[in-house]
Formats: C-alpha cells, sequence, structure tokens
C-alpha cells in the first residue's frame, strides 16, 4: 500500500478543538480587558458614553434593560463574568452554557460599543464564537464528529472569504497595483514614516510586495486543497498579522484570525 504523506499534517478533531477553544479564549481575553480598561478610561467622557448611545436603541424596554446592564459597576461583573468563563474555556473545554454565555456576551459588548469597534478584528472574534456556538448546539441533535465539521466550515469559510476579498479590493485599487498604498501605509505606521533609504521607497520593489499580497491573499482558497498548503498558507498568515501588529500595533487582529487557523487546517485535512 502507498503511505499517504499527508497524513502527519491532517489535524485530528480533538486536537483542533483545543486548539481553536485555547486561541479564542487567548484571543478574547485580550480584548476582554482591552474593554475593562477603556470603561475605566472613558468614564463619562467621550463619544462613547452610553447616554449617548443608548439614543441608538429604537425599543423602550430594551433600551431600559441595557441601561441598567451598562451601568459602569455592571458592565464590569459582565466583563469580569465573561473572563472567568474563558478561563473555564481554556481549562476544561467549552459546553453549550459556557459558549452560549460567551456568544451572548459578546453581542453585549459589541452593543455597548458601538458596533465592531475594532472593525475586521471584532468580526473575525464574532464569527469564531458564532461556530463554536454551531458545532455545541449542532452537537445537541448529531454526532460530535459532524457537528464540528459544521462549526469548523463556517469559521473556515468567513476567514478564507475575508482573505480572498481583501486581496480583491487590493487588485481593483490602482495604487495597490502600483504599489505606492504600501509605502503610503507603512509611512502613517507607529515606526513611520519609512527612513529616506528604506527599500521599500524603491518603486519595484514596493510594487512586488503590493502584487506578493494580492496574490497570496487572492490565491487562499486554493489552501484548502491540501494540509500541507494550508500548514504553509497558516505560517505565512501569521507573519503577515504579526508584521501588521508591528508596524500599526493592531494585536487584535493577530489573535482573531490566528484563532481561525485550527479549522483551516482540519477542513483542508477533510479534503
Amino acid at each position: 500500500m502507498t503511505p499517504d504523506w499527508t497524513t502527519p499534517f491532517v489535524l485530528s478533531t480533538p486536537w483542533a478543538i483545543r486548539a481553536i477553544e485555547w486561541l479564542f479564549a487567548l484571543s478574547a481575553g485580550i480584548q476582554t480587558l482591552e474593554y475593562w480598561r477603556m470603561q475605566s478610561a472613558m468614564q463619562g467622557k467621550g463619544l462613547w458614553v452610553w447616554s449617548i448611545q443608548r439614543q441608538d436603541i429604537p425599543t423602550a424596554w430594551i433600551r431600559g434593560v441595557l441601561d441598567k446592564l451598562f451601568t459602569p459597576s455592571m458592565f464590569r461583573v459582565l466583563l469580569l463574568t465573561r473572563l472567568l468563563a474563558l478561563m473555564s474555556l481554556l481549562v476544561q473545554g467549552g459546553h453549550l452554557f459556557n459558549i452560549g454565555f460567551l456568544f451572548v456576551s459578546n453581542l453585549l459588548v459589541l452593543i455597548r460599543w458601538r458596533g465592531a469597534f475594532n472593525g475586521g478584528s471584532d468580526f473575525m472574534t464574532l464569527v469564531v464564537i458564532t461556530g463554536l456556538l454551531i458545532a455545541q448546539v449542532a452537537s445537541c441533535f448529531t454526532d460530535t464528529e459532524m457537528a464540528w465539521r459544521a462549526g469548523f466550515w463556517y469559521i473556515t469559510i468567513q476567514s478564507m472569504t475575508s482573505y480572498f476579498l481583501s486581496g480583491s479590493v487590493k487588485l481593483l485599487q490602482g495604487e495597490w497595483r502600483n504599489g505606492s498604498a504600501m509605502t503610503i501605509f507603512l509611512n502613517a505606521a507607529i515606526h513611520g514614516p519609512l527612513p529616506s533609504g528604506h527599500w521599500l521607497r524603491k518603486p519595484w520593489l514596493a510594487t512586488l510586495g503590493s502584487w506578493a499580497f494580492i496574490v497570496w491573499e487572492c490565491a487562499a482558497p486554493l489552501a484548502l486543497l491540501d494540509a500541507r498548503l494550508a500548514l504553509i498558507f497558516c505560517t505565512i498568515a501569521a507573519v503577515f498579522h504579526f508584521l501588521v501588529f508591528w508596524f500599526f500595533g493592531l494585536n487584535r487582529f493577530f489573535w482573531a484570525w490566528v484563532a481561525t487557523f485550527p479549522a483551516i487546517v482540519w477542513c483542508s485535512g477533510q479534503i
């Protein structure tokens, strides 16, 4: 019998479950601590005061419930309970009650900060917890393997779509095709502007780098054809998100997308 060289790269279901639970707990835990700090720093100040945001809620009784929940003391209780639930997920793994609470609390936090406060990272966090909830709910009606198949594929499709759409948008923009966008973004980074002699100030190198990102992101769905391709893709993606964190300080983006990688590797092994 011819040996299957892909077998060592296929992620088993139990390992994939624990990996995604660990990474999500870490990602959401960091976000929750940041929300705690924001709540303390912005108390009674700025555009994020609940007395202003509550005007977005049209239904009176819902607004009344949220008024009580989003008092500074109650919101801290919510965040503290969320941290405890994430610690439980980290140590014991997920169950329907735990994941259900994390899903609902995630929605409440988004309402408190008027939607996706940190854009894509908040959206991807919601994607992962939704995938975990799908798996938990589905496991009440079918076997565990099938339930997690549904959850993992939901996360994978959303994550891969985000890369593909990002690359497609870049492809349609002349600033990315000619490389100028990369220089503009890096000049505005926390470590910018770029030194006068930096290699990315050379137009041909900036263009090459831009096209490398465009091709890599647009080709992201191809990683699902093979577990080895998925591992290579996730490694490159981790480096990419770390560089985004390094240059722009977007730590949430790193952890939010890395939390989807176990699902991507697992799904690629099924194909």
